[in-house]
């Protein structure tokens, strides 16, 4: 459970050092913005592989970063 709960942290924390609203990351990234805000409050705990790889691309990071 730990896990899921650090994949939405550490998207919210590598979204917000980019100056990124989560609005603004939704457009850039490809990913609907509530299926953004949902993995980043931990209501989608296992999010796709596929929307992980958009958001990891989009923020320049592994996905392996995201799940650390």
């Amino acid at each position: 459970m730990a896990k899921e709960i650090t994949i939405g942290k550490n998207i919210k924390k590598y979204r917000n050092k980019l100056g990124l609203s989560q609005e603004e990351f939704a457009q850039k990234s490809g990913v609907k913005y509530t299926t953004l805000t949902k993995i980043e409050s931990s209501v989608i705990k296992k999010p796709s592989v596929m929307i992980m790889a958009q958001i990891a691309k989009t923020l320049g990071v592994s996905i392996e970063d995201l799940i650390n």
